[in-house]
C-alpha cells in the first residue's frame, strides 16, 4: 500500500508539472514539467516511487515511432549517413579518454566508478556493468541520471534559441484519425518486440525490439503512421517521470560529489558534442539540427522525443544514438579490463 500512495504522488507532481509548464508556456511541458516536478519533490523528500513496468512499456511507443520512420527511402540514405557515423567511435573514444581521468583523478572515484560514469552509454547497463565491476551503484545511478537530466534540459532552449527551432511539430496523428488496423499492428508490434527483445537479452529491448518489428511492418509496407498522438506524450510523461524520481532519497553529501560531478562533466560532454556537431554540420553531412541531436549524448527516449518534437529526421538521430550506444555496451567491459591493468 505504501508503494501505492508514493506511486499517486509521483503521478500527481507529474501532473502539476505538466500543468505549469503548459500554463507558461515553456516547451515540452509532458517531458519537462513531470521532470522538473519529480526533482523537486525528490530534493524535498517527497516520498517517489518508479512507475515499474507501466512506464517501461510506454517506452515502448517510441521505439515504434522510430520504426515507422524506417522506409524504403531511408534505406536508400543509409549510404550518405555512414560518413557521420563513422565518427561515432572517435567521439566515444574522446568522451572515455577525457571522462575516466575527470573522474579518477579530479572527483575522487574508484576505478569502476569513474569508468563507467564516463561510459556514455545507456543508464541500465552502466549501472549493471559498473556494478558487476565493483562500482559505487548509488554514485553512477546520479551521475547517469544527472547526465540525462542535463542534456535533456538544455537541449529544447538550444535548439529554440540558436537554431530558431520552435518545437510545435506534431508529435503525431490524434487517435481518431489513424486507421485501426494500424493501431493494432503498433501495438502488436510494441508488445511482441519488447517481450521477445526482453527473453533474447536485447539491450535497450523495450525500445530497440519495437524498433526492429515495426520497422519491418514500415518496410512491408503494412504501416505508414506514427503511433498517435496520445501515446507519444504518454510516453514523454513516464520518461520525464522516470528521470526526476531516480533523485528520490538524494543526500546533500550526493549532492555535493556525485550530482555536481556529473553536472561539470556536462559541460564536458556539451563542448565536446557541439564540436563534433559543428563539424559534421560544416563538412554538410548533416543538417544542424540533426547534427546536435544526433551527437548530444542523452538517452534514446529523450533524443527521439526532442527529434520529433522538432521535426528532425528521427531515423538519422537514433541511428546515430544506437551505433554510440552498441560501442560502448560491447567495447567498454574489455577496455575496463586494460584500463584496470593500466593503473
Amino acid at each position: 500500500m505504501q508503494r501505492i500512495a508514493h506511486l499517486a504522488v509521483t503521478l500527481l507532481l507529474g501532473a502539476v508539472g505538466v500543468f505549469i509548464f503548459a500554463t507558461l508556456d515553456l516547451p515540452l511541458p509532458f517531458l519537462l514539467g513531470p521532470l522538473f516536478a519529480c526533482l523537486l519533490g525528490a530534493l524535498v523528500r517527497v516520498p517517489l516511487a518508479g512507475t515499474g513496468q507501466v512506464g517501461i512499456a510506454f517506452r515502448t511507443v517510441l521505439g515504434v515511432a522510430v520504426g515507422a520512420a524506417v522506409t524504403p527511402a531511408l534505406i536508400g540514405r543509409l549510404p550518405e549517413m555512414a560518413y557521420s557515423v563513422a565518427l561515432i567511435p572517435l567521439f566515444v573514444a574522446i568522451i572515455g579518454a577525457v571522462g575516466y581521468p575527470f573522474f579518477r583523478r579530479v572527483c575522487g572515484f574508484d576505478h569502476a566508478t569513474a569508468y563507467y560514469s564516463a561510459m556514455p552509454g545507456g543508464l541500465q547497463d552502466m549501472l549493471i556493468f559498473g556494478e558487476e565491476a565493483g562500482g559505487d551503484v548509488r554514485a553512477l545511478s546520479l551521475i547517469h541520471a544527472t547526465r540525462v537530466l542535463v542534456i535533456v534540459s538544455i537541449a529544447p532552449f538550444l535548439l529554440t534559441a540558436v537554431w530558431g527551432v520552435p518545437l510545435t511539430n506534431p508529435v503525431g496523428q490524434p487517435v481518431a484519425d489513424l486507421p485501426p488496423i494500424e493501431l493494432v499492428y503498433m501495438a502488436l508490434a510494441a508488445l511482441v518486440g519488447w517481450k521477445l527483445g526482453e527473453r533474447v537479452g536485447l539491450f535497450g529491448a523495450s525500445i530497440l525490439g519495437p524498433l526492429i518489428v515495426s520497422a519491418a511492418l514500415s518496410l512491408g509496407g503494412i504501416i505508414a503512421h506514427r503511433p498517435p498522438a496520445e501515446a507519444i506524450l504518454a510516453a514523454q510523461f513516464f520518461i520525464g517521470i522516470g528521470i526526476g524520481e531516480k533523485y528520490a532519497g538524494v543526500t546533500w553529501a550526493e549532492l555535493r560529489r556525485d550530482v555536481l560531478a556529473g553536472g561539470a562533466f556536462c559541460i564536458i560532454l556539451a563542448i565536446l558534442a557541439l564540436i563534433f556537431a559543428e563539424g559534421v554540420s560544416l563538412a554538410g553531412l548533416a543538417p544542424p539540427i540533426e547534427a546536435f541531436l544526433a551527437f548530444a549524448p542523452g538517452g534514446q527516449a529523450e533524443m527521439a522525443v526532442l527529434s520529433i518534437v522538432a521535426g528532425a529526421d528521427l531515423a538519422f538521430v537514433v541511428t546515430h544514438h544506437l551505433v554510440r550506444i552498441i560501442i560502448v555496451i560491447t567495447g567498454a567491459p574489455i577496455i575496463a579490463r586494460f584500463a584496470k591493468q593500466r593503473e
